[in-house]
C-alpha cells in the first residue's frame, strides 16, 4: 500500500482520510484512487502486480471508458474488462471492476478483482480430470496385466524377469505422468506475476541445460548455448526453468544420436526471444496447431519410447502465457524444429542485442 502524489497534488495539499486508506488496505484485490486527469494518488501493491499502469497512467482503454462515465454521471459503475498480461501472447487478466465516485475533490475509487480466474480454474480442472482418468487407465491396466503374468509365470525365471522389467517401465511411466500432472496443476493454479522476482535469462537457460546433461550425454547429443547480452525477466524462476528444460529435453529425445541442439537468444523491442533448435524428426504440418494440447502426441509410439506423457508442451505454454509471453514453433519433417519463447524483459534493460 502506498500513496502517490504529483507536484500539482502536493500544491493542493490533498490528504486522503486515514479511515479510507485503512479500509482499502484490508480489502482483497487491487485498488487505487484517481485524481482529476486520472492520475493515481493511491494504489496498493496488487495494482503494481497487474501491470495496469504504465508511467503512472492507466493502460486499459476499457477501464478509462468506465472512469469517464463515472465522472460524467457521478454514479457508481460496474463492469468486466480483459487486460493483457504482457505486450505479447495470449495471456489475459479477466477483471471485475467497480468504479466509485468520491465526494472529495472529484476523486474516483477503482476496485479490481480477478474473480473470473476462479471460474476458469474450475473449468480447467473439470476438463483435466476427464483427461486424466483416461490417461491413467493405460499404465494402471498394464501393471495389472503384468502382475497377473508374473504370478502365472512364477516357475519360469526368464518370464518373471521379462514381465518385471516391463512392470518397472510402466511404473516409471505412471510416476512421470503423475509428476507432470502435479506440475501442470501448480502452473494453472498459480499467478507468477503476483509473486514475481527478477532473473537473468542466461542463468535460466544454463540451469535448464544442466538439468538435461545426463539425457544428452546418454544419446551423444551436443547441447550448445551461445550466450547473448544478458537481460532480466520477472516471474517464477522454477516455472521458467521448467519450461525451457521441457523444450530442451524434447529436442534431445526427438533427435537422432550424434546431432546438435542449439539454444540462442536475442533481444528486440523489449522482448527476449529464446530459440531451441534441433535436427530431429520434425512435426507434420497437420499437427503443428495441436501440439500444445494436453495429452496430444504427434507420434504415440515414439512418446512411449522416450517416456513422453503428452503434457510437457502444454506445461510450457501455460507457463509462458502466465508470464505475459508467447511460444511459437517452426518445423519441417526430417529437418528439425525450432521452438521460440518470447518474454517481455524489464524496461530498464538494453533493448537491442542479438546472437546469431
Amino acid at each position: 500500500m502506498r500513496l502517490r502524489r504529483n507536484s500539482e497534488n502536493e500544491e493542493q495539499d490533498r490528504a486522503l482520510p486515514h479511515l479510507l486508506i485503512s479500509a482499502l488496505s484490508q480489502l482483497d484485490g487491487a485498488s487505487m484512487i484517481l485524481a482529476p486527469g486520472d492520475i493515481p494518488i493511491y494504489q496498493n501493491e496488487a495494482i503494481d502486480q497487474l501491470g495496469i499502469l504504465k508511467d503512472n497512467r492507466i493502460e486499459s482503454q476499457e477501464l478509462l471508458a468506465l472512469i469517464r462515465v463515472v465522472r460524467r454521471t457521478e454514479s457508481k459503475q460496474e463492469g468486466a474488462i480483459e487486460f493483457a498480461r504482457g505486450p505479447i501472447g495470449e495471456g489475459k487478466h479477466e477483471l471485475t471492476v467497480n468504479v466509485i465516485p468520491l465526494s472529495q475533490d472529484n476523486l474516483v475509487l477503482v476496485l479490481l478483482s480477478d474473480e473470473s480466474e476462479a471460474q476458469r480454474v474450475h473449468e480447467v480442472r473439470r476438463d483435466f480430470v476427464a483427461n486424466i482418468s483416461h490417461e491413467l487407465k493405460t499404465p494402471i491396466g498394464a501393471l495389472s496385466l503384468l502382475s497377473e503374468a508374473v504370478l502365472g509365470a512364477k516357475d519360469d525365471p526368464e518370464s518373471v524377469k521379462k514381465f518385471a522389467t516391463r512392470m518397472q517401465s510402466e511404473a516409471k511411466r505412471l510416476t512421470d505422468l503423475v509428476q507432470e500432472i502435479i506440475q501442470l496443476s501448480r502452473v494453472q493454479d498459480s499467478d507468477p506475476l503476483k509473486i514475481a522476482q527478477e532473473f537473468g535469462v542466461n542463468d535460466l537457460i544454463k540451469e535448464a541445460i544442466d538439468q538435461c546433461r545426463t539425457t544428452a550425454d546418454a544419446r551423444k547429443i551436443s547441447v550448445n548455448f551461445a550466450e547473448s547480452i544478458d537481460c532480466e525477466v520477472k516471474g517464477d524462476r522454477e516455472q521458467l526453468i521448467m519450461a525451457i528444460h521441457n523444450l530442451v529435453e524434447n529436442a534431445i529425445n526427438y533427435s537422432p544420436e550424434g546431432t546438435t541442439v542449439s539454444i540462442t537468444s536475442k533481444v528486440e523491442n523489449s522482448i527476449v526471444n529464446i530459440m531451441i533448435t534441433d535436427q530431429g524428426i520434425g512435426i507434420p504440418e497437420s499437427d503443428i496447431e495441436r501440439i500444445f494440447e494436453r495429452f496430444y502426441r504427434v507420434d504415440p509410439a515414439r512418446s512411449r519410447q522416450t517416456g513422453g506423457t503428452g503434457l510437457g508442451l502444454s506445461i510450457v505454454k501455460h507457463v509462458i502465457n502466465k508470464h505475459g509471453g508467447e511460444i511459437t514453433v517452426w518445423s519441417s519433417e526430417n529437418v528439425g524444429s525450432t521452438f521460440s519463447i518470447r518474454l517481455p524483459i524489464l524496461t530498464n534493460e538494453l533493448e537491442n542485442g542479438e546472437v546469431t
